[in-house]
């Protein structure tokens, strides 16, 4: 359970930030994160250069704190976004309530302030859980009423972890609690928590998946406040399978399958730590995977307690041929290492929401490709269209910026290595590299400013077949993050960066041959 420390992670321990905005905008070398202190609301040394962390396009928590996204659901029109969040974070008051967001474009997002507090039972702040809409009454709540199964641990301990249930009359803006006992009550585990709750229709009721450290276990309900245990799915080797997902895809080929997943550390198998998952078949009551080792949706450092909701059209239709998807740009390695506390009084901050969708391999197998969200397209400021570019060792592009999307296709005839180096330095000494390798996609933030002081988790790798002679690259920059997104979106790479701000450049590499980067178009966004 990473950067816990024994400590529990839904309820945070606001402990330390990041260095001043001062230092991150001097010229000096810049290969690991500031030294971390005690966060402070100090900031004018900062205003008055107008510094800014805060990202341009991705979405970040108004004030204090956020870490998981809760799966956003439909109501009228609009998806209702819900996040933890701790307005007690400069205080060093732990716990966390949960705050919400509304959008239509899933970009575009309006702060609606906390909807279920904490501290207002005995049981104290609420962790992660998920938020259904129970249109048949079931709950006996009223047609529509907005019902979250959360956890919570009673005592603010570690080890008593149980699901209770909120429940909002008036479209999930506000909630009021089911009275102060578990609606599914702790068996005596240490983990316990993460509720994922859907509606299986095929059998009338609803089902929810539980996070209980190597398992994911399976429980039953008509009425969403009684829950009966019927199954787990076990996996070792990846630590504690938190924030689970399970859901229902119909894939490229017209097949349909499920999806189950889990935030999970795989670091000391040299795997990501972010969203695994498995394609396979649930009845209802266990899951079933196609292949024993997991796939993984993200491959960075940074895309963590990451949840997967439906595609809906204007009308509220849903696509079941894709979802959407967004994760915590952060690590528990470092949580509260960040200069946007000194320069914006905030920490948190999520990716792009993502389409997803499944697709067949060509050796039969399916995996889930992801791409950022069409509505990114409706908020383009400046387009810059460079064209075709030869590129035969290093060459400097005539552009500069912060937050924008690069996307360009790399075609070679004899070639060991080509790329990106993005955010760049005047003096070309400090830069981020995304591209290929050999037989490997990277993402390399180790000449950059990043919270990974202990220097192990710099650069991420996938898998890439250099006969193919060609990679589309998909990048979006933003002044805290990066992320490749690589040919279909099959392997997709996201980390935390800081580079200074004065770190505006951009350039092209080839390594062992030239290239050509086709078609290279650089987007920016206002959002």
């Amino acid at each position: 359970m990473p950067g816990t420390s024994g400590i529990s992670r839904r309820a945070l321990f606001a402990s330390s930030a990041s260095g001043t905005a001062a230092a991150l905008l001097s010229a000096g070398p810049a290969t690991a994160a500031p030294k971390p202190r005690v966060p402070t609301k100090d900031k004018a040394k900062t205003a008055a250069s107008g510094a800014s962390y805060r990202s341009a396009y991705h979405f970040t928590v108004p004030d204090q704190w956020k870490n998981d996204p809760q799966r956003p659901i439909w109501i009228d029109g609009e998806y209702h976004y819900y996040y933890l969040y701790n307005a007690d974070y400069f205080t060093g008051v732990v716990g966390t309530a949960w705050r919400l967001a509304t959008t239509k474009d899933l970009v575009s997002f309006t702060d609606r302030g906390v909807a279920v507090p904490k501290n207002t039972t005995p049981n104290g702040n609420l962790w992660s859980g998920s938020a259904v809409v129970d249109t048949g009454n079931t709950a006996g709540f009223g047609p529509g009423a907005v019902v979250v199964i959360v956890t919570m641990s009673p005592g603010g301990g570690t080890d008593h972890q149980e699901q209770f249930l909120y429940y909002s009359t008036d479209g999930g803006r506000t909630f009021t609690n089911y009275g102060t006992d578990p609606v599914l009550p702790n068996p005596g585990v240490a983990d316990f928590r993460d509720p994922k709750v859907i509606r299986d229709e095929d059998r009338g009721r609803w089902v929810m998946a539980l996070a209980e450290n190597h398992k994911i276990g399976f429980y039953h309900s008509n009425d969403l406040k009684s829950w009966t245990y019927a199954n787990g799915f076990v996996h070792d080797g990846i630590g504690v399978l938190e924030c689970p997902d399970l859901f229902r895809i119909t894939a490229d080929d017209g097949t349909v399958r499920w999806v189950l997943g889990a935030s999970a550390n795989g670091k000391s198998s040299g795997l990501p730590n972010t969203y695994a998952y498995w394609t396979g078949s649930f009845d209802g009551s266990a899951f079933t995977a196609d292949t024993s080792a997991p796939q993984w949706l993200d491959h960075g450092w940074d895309w963590y307690a990451a949840v997967t909701f439906e595609k809906r059209d204007a009308s509220g239709a849903v696509d079941q041929g894709a979802r959407y998807a967004i994760g915590w740009v952060n690590d528990w390695d470092y949580a509260n290492t960040t200069p946007t506390i000194d320069c914006d009084g905030f920490n948190g901050t999520d990716s792009v929401v993502r389409e997803v969708t499944l697709k067949k391999a060509s050796d039969g197998t399916y995996y889930l490709a992801s791409q950022p969200v069409a509505g990114l397209d409706s908020y383009v400021s400046r387009t810059v269209n460079l064209g075709d570019v030869t590129v035969d060792g290093t060459k400097l592009l005539d552009y500069t910026g912060i937050s924008y999307e690069v996307t360009t296709e790399i075609t070679w005839t004899q070639l060991t290595g080509a790329g990106l180096q993005l955010r760049r330095s005047p003096d070309g000494g400090r830069h981020i590299d995304a591209g290929v390798y050999d037989n490997y996609a990277f993402l390399n933030r180790r000449n950059t400013v990043n919270a990974d002081t202990s220097g192990k988790w710099q650069e991420s790798h996938t898998p890439f077949d250099p006969s193919a002679d060609t990679v589309k690259l998909r990048i979006l920059v933003d002044r805290t993050s990066v992320e490749m997104f690589v040919d279909d979106g099959r392997h997709v790479h996201t980390s935390q960066v800081f580079p200074y701000l004065l770190d505006t450049r951009l350039a092209l590499f080839t390594i062992g041959g030239g290239a050509v980067f086709r078609n290279t178009v650089i987007r920016e966004f206002s959002v």
